[in-house]
């Protein structure tokens, strides 16, 4: 099993950028799929993007493609989402998650970071 926790989330104008963190631990790091999900209030939780074992593949929700970039570092245990030109609609509650399998239906999830973006 591993544990996931997210960092980085906060208040940011439109325009602005942040990075969020997801440290993991537990069982190696390296053998999950990793992901980033969203969930805006009265809304679904959606997919956001997420990234191979190695880190030689990623996805991207077309909402934020060009403007979001998933990366990880194996040896920190970490999984990032770089969030550049955020908009309003951006804002939500962001969370980690990870899959042995796949990252389109994650078993492991964290418990989620606030990200708010203002007009």
């Amino acid at each position: 099993q591993v544990q996931l926790v997210e960092s980085g989330g906060g208040l940011v104008q439109a325009g602005g950028s942040l990075r969020l963190s997801c440290a993991a631990s537990g069982r190696t790091f390296s053998s999950y799929y990793m992901a980033w999900f969203r969930q805006a209030p009265g809304k679904q939780r959606e997919f956001v993007s997420g990234i191979s074992r190695s880190g030689d593949r990623t996805g991207y929700a077309e909402s934020v493609k060009g403007r979001f970039t998933i990366s990880r570092d194996n040896a920190k245990n970490t999984v990032y989402l770089q969030m550049n030109s955020l908009k309003p609609e951006d804002t939500a509650l962001y969370y980690c998650a990870a899959d042995l399998i796949n990252w389109f239906r994650p078993d492991y999830w964290g418990q989620g970071t606030q990200v708010t973006v203002s007009s």
